[in-house]
């Protein structure tokens, strides 16, 4: 064909790979605002959370139990990865189908809406990515020459978008946390697509109020700069625990007999939750924690009192990991950071209480898995406050520098030593 005729084509099948993307982005969409709704409005806070304390304790081993049930029966031995199948697909090349995803949505439900201390956000992805890959063979004349995994990312870019009404995250995301340091190459215009149409099917039942509402604008001032890259270190210091209990979590999950694991987790859980409401007279410890961030903003929280909330957080979600549990671990990420960032906030005197707050999160979150753009823009995009951006790039890179190969996922591919991205193999 001419060089004219090679456009054309060219043209011709991006229009379709868009208009497939818009598709797959809506349906995903809608997809995460029936299983936002089911698991957290109806399963946890209309059955769940009305439970007596001592069964409240107990309700997320229950969780871990009838997930891991239901994913030896039904499931037939299918593992609870959720965020981490996706970037298997992504590297290995191999199709997610709607029967696992099912199951795997079906365990994300006993966990997440028992109180398990996970996030949505996983299984957001999952539903998303699973989407794209049905699709994409569904539609494989109609895409014919395009990426096998165009509409996988576009999916997965949805989901981020649309369980955090963050769509440049939700894009950022999805092309940037297959690689170490590097980004998804050629995927970034359907992964914008996907992500603006899962983000617009999702606030047109549920509304565009940001995530976490932070009032104040942050300054930006040399001391400030400072205390950002000093929040760096320590948060790339603590996300680097917290991965290394992650991945060793994920190693018991694939080792220990089940009911051992699922006892085991469950009696941890319902410890945690019991220190936790001894400390705050709350129930901190259960959930993905968005209170949590509501909670440290509070100027009466000492620095002890923060430092001991993350380190139950913490453990509750790698004891939920290693029970078994479906979830995410963006949001936990988020929490961990919250905590972190409002501690040294508070050590150092800083008079606003969100600053430190919010890049916490972003260095928290950019670190532990590998994301710092995409950390940034989402700390922008749910607080509402673009100013973040600046001081919160510092914090993300700093921190980013303490992970060396360290992440929460083992799925990551990391470049080449002569600079090229790396390929499927390289897994």
């Amino acid at each position: 064909m001419s060089r004219r005729d090679q456009l054309r084509v060219l043209a011709g099948r991006s229009r379709e790979v868009v208009l497939a993307a818009a598709l797959v982005g809506i349906a995903t969409g809608l997809g995460v605002v029936g299983f936002e709704r089911l698991t957290v409005n109806i399963v946890f806070d209309r059955g769940v959370a009305h439970l007596p304390l001592w069964l409240l304790a107990f309700a997320p081993g229950a969780g871990l139990a009838i997930a891991g049930l239901w994913l030896r029966g039904p499931g037939r031995g299918l593992s609870p990865a959720t965020a981490d199948a996706y970037l298997q697909s992504f590297h290995r090349r191999e199709p997610l189908g709607l029967r696992a995803l099912f199951n795997r949505l079906v365990a994300a439900i006993a966990t997440l809406g028992t109180g398990g201390a996970l996030g949505l956000e996983g299984p957001s992805i999952y539903l998303g990515a699973t989407l794209g890959s049905v699709a994409q063979r569904r539609f494989r004349r109609l895409l014919g020459g395009a990426d096998p995994n165009v509409l996988l990312v576009a999916g997965a870019a949805a989901g981020i978008a649309a369980i955090f009404k963050a769509p440049a995250t939700g894009a950022i995301f999805a092309i940037e946390v297959p690689y170490q340091d590097d980004l998804a190459r050629r995927m970034l215009l359907p992964a914008l697509v996907g992500a603006a149409s899962g983000y617009v099917a999702l606030v047109a039942l549920n509304g565009t109020a940001p995530l976490f509402p932070v009032s104040g604008s942050p300054p930006i001032g040399f001391a400030d700069l400072a205390g950002a890259a000093a929040l760096g270190l320590a948060s790339g210091a603590g996300a680097r625990a917290f991965a290394w209990m992650l991945r060793r979590a994920k190693r018991v999950a694939n080792a220990a007999h089940p009911v051992v694991r699922v006892a085991g987790a469950g009696a941890s859980i319902a410890a945690l939750f019991a220190i936790g409401r001894l400390l705050t007279g709350e129930s901190l410890v259960l959930t993905p924690g968005y209170g949590v961030v509501t909670w440290a903003l509070d100027p009466r929280r000492s620095v002890a009192l923060l430092l001991m909330i993350l380190v139950l957080r913490c453990l509750a979600t790698s004891a939920t990991v290693a029970g078994g549990g479906a979830g995410g671990l963006f949001v936990p990420l988020v929490v961990a950071g919250a905590l972190v960032g409002r501690a040294f906030g508070e050590a150092f005197g800083q008079l606003d209480q969100s600053l430190f707050l919010v890049l916490g999160i972003a260095a928290f979150l950019g670190a532990g898995y590998r994301v710092p753009l995409a950390a940034v823009v989402f700390v922008a995009e749910s607080t509402g406050r673009p100013g973040f951006v600046v001081p919160g790039l510092i914090a993300a890179v700093v921190a980013e520098l303490l992970m060396a190969d360290a992440s929460v996922t083992t799925y990551q591919a990391a470049p080449r030593f002569d600079g090229t991205p790396p390929s499927a193999d390289d897994r």
